[in-house]
């Protein structure tokens, strides 16, 4: 039988993961989402009839964490951090609440190494979230590629901007933040911040099938080669060293150019600071990578409570299959496994929405 989902809502404590009060009167307004390496936020309204007495502490903006649980699995699938909240005449108040990541560009980063594992790396730049800050741990895996970095006090970067500036570059690390109970009792949360050559599944078919006639009601191939989406071609550009601004070589995929294909370029700065002529050709190999075929994302909408479950089934960043008997796009069928990189849920709408990239 179809289950459909039916989210908890639990007000924690932002400091220690401790669940305060259940928000029984919570509702988001928006689909929530989540995608790999970024924050994402959504709106929320509570209606304060139906909410507890002390409400109003355990929504405090920049106190509390909003964790959503899927009542049949007890699995938290979703926290934010509320940042606004508004509130008056009006019995309801509305709530933006961004995900855990977002802490992560409020704190900034001093870190030095050289010929280090670029997880260790990114590990160690995220020190000090460990220090008053959310619940979190780290738990990074070797990805098995080495680089000098170093960022000073003074450039004023967060661990976010180095995060993404690190994970930019050739055989770096993927990484996420996840939320799980911290106890058996589930009693509190706690925030994992994942560091690994791959988040998710590593399997060429994905267990968890998204088919049509079945659970899709609709699904979207977006292709595009436009400027910033694809380029066989790729230069990136550092800072001014004396005098001269420093630059990786051009990175060109020649095989697409022996085949036929016209030269696009790509020009780009990846981040302030880099210095480094061996640093920016990692990026632009790594920025060529992912541009030199153009984009290719499928979002795929299904209806959640027929769909593989969310959060047991499969999560960010696991391989997900997606059969199609046929459609006017593809009338012969197609059957692609591709990773899930970002997905939507509105549960309220029984909508579930993974949006999908093929492993180049």
């Amino acid at each position: 039988m179809p289950t459909p989902y039916s989210l908890a809502w639990y007000a924690c404590d932002l400091r220690t993961g401790q669940v305060a009060e259940e928000l029984r009167s919570l509702r988001p307004t928006q689909s929530l989402s989540r995608r790999l390496g970024a924050a994402t936020s959504s709106s929320l309204e509570l209606a304060l009839d139906g909410a507890p007495l002390e409400w109003e502490g355990a929504t405090d903006p920049a106190r509390s964490l909003l964790v959503a649980v899927d009542t049949l699995t007890d699995t938290p699938v979703w926290s934010g951090i509320p940042l606004p909240r508004k509130g008056g005449s009006d019995a309801t108040l509305s709530l933006s609440a961004a995900t855990p990541e977002a802490y992560l560009d409020r704190r900034y980063a001093a870190y030095s190494a050289g010929g280090t594992d670029i997880s260790t790396i990114m590990a160690g730049v995220a020190q000090p979230i460990l220090t008053s800050g959310p619940p979190f741990t780290i738990n990074a895996t070797a990805c098995g590629t080495v680089t000098d970095y170093t960022v000073l006090d003074t450039e004023d970067k967060t661990v976010l901007s180095c995060l993404q500036e690190l994970d930019s570059i050739e055989g770096a690390p993927e990484w996420t933040v996840d939320t799980v109970w911290a106890d058996a009792a589930h009693t509190a949360v706690a925030l994992i911040l994942r560091i690994a050559p791959r988040i998710g599944t590593t399997e060429t078919e994905g267990e968890a099938v998204f088919d049509l006639p079945g659970c899709v009601s609709q699904y979207e191939l977006e292709e595009s080669y436009e400027r910033g989406k694809g380029a066989n071609s790729v230069i990136a550009r550092g800072e001014a060293e004396g005098g001269a601004r420093v630059s990786s070589t051009p990175i060109t995929d020649t095989d697409l150019l022996a085949a036929g294909w016209c030269l696009w370029e790509h020009r780009y700065s990846p981040a302030s600071g880099i210095t480094s002529a061996s640093q920016l050709n990692a990026h632009a190999a790594a920025t060529l990578g992912l541009m030199r075929g153009g984009t290719q994302a499928w979002t795929v909408e299904a209806v959640a409570s027929v769909a593989p479950r969310l959060g047991t089934a499969w999560g960010l960043g696991d391989a997900l299959t997606l059969a199609v008997e046929a459609s006017p796009r593809h009338p012969g069928g197609i059957t692609i496994t591709a990773r899930a990189y970002a997905w939507e849920l509105d549960a309220r709408a029984d909508r579930i929405r993974p949006i999908l990239l093929e492993d180049s």
